[in-house]
């Protein structure tokens, strides 16, 4: 089997990916390469410039915000088809928003997203339901953001005299 039917083939099985046509799917697939990650390899920094967007097919990867007085500060562990990347298929954010490191061993699809995008300007239907999938990442990342933020900046329940 070829790379690109390899991708094809892993592509098929993610919920994600399942709206699509068959030729939407292979038409990624052709822009798309597998790459194999060890723990601790860095995919990007938070600020890098944008190339890839990227599946996870197996192993682990951590994100990462910088958050000042405090350092990096990992707000999300992606596995098995999750993806990461996602503010490189947007318009108008020109670097990455978080960073990203291999923490388990393991194999990611990594897209060109200059292809992508251009695909999604030439097929409107894949870019509808490609775009539409982003959004429904985005309003999760975000949820898991604020949650964890809320958590790390919340002041613990002072004791009162009254409660004991």
């Amino acid at each position: 089997m070829s790379p690109t039917e390899d991708i094809y083939t892993e592509l098929l099985k993610i919920p994600w990916f399942q709206e699509l046509k068959p030729e939407h799917i292979r038409q990624v697939a052709e822009i798309s390469t597998l790459r194999h990650f060890k723990a601790g390899e860095l995919f990007f920094h938070e600020g890098d410039k944008q190339d890839f967007f990227y599946i996870v097919l197996s192993g682990r990867v951590a994100l990462d915000i910088f958050v000042p007085h405090r350092g990096k500060v990992r707000f999300y562990t992606c596995e098995e088809w999750d993806n990461f990347g996602w503010s490189s298929v947007t318009p108008f954010i020109r670097t990455r928003t978080a960073g990203a490191v291999g923490v388990m061993d393991g194999v990611v699809i990594s897209t060109d997203v200059e292809k992508l995008n251009e695909f999604c300007e030439r097929d409107h239907d894949f870019g509808y339901i490609f775009m539409r999938r982003m959004v429904g990442v985005i309003a999760s990342r975000l949820l898991v953001t604020r949650l964890q933020l809320l958590d790390m900046f919340v002041e613990p329940p002072r004791e009162s005299k009254n409660d004991e």
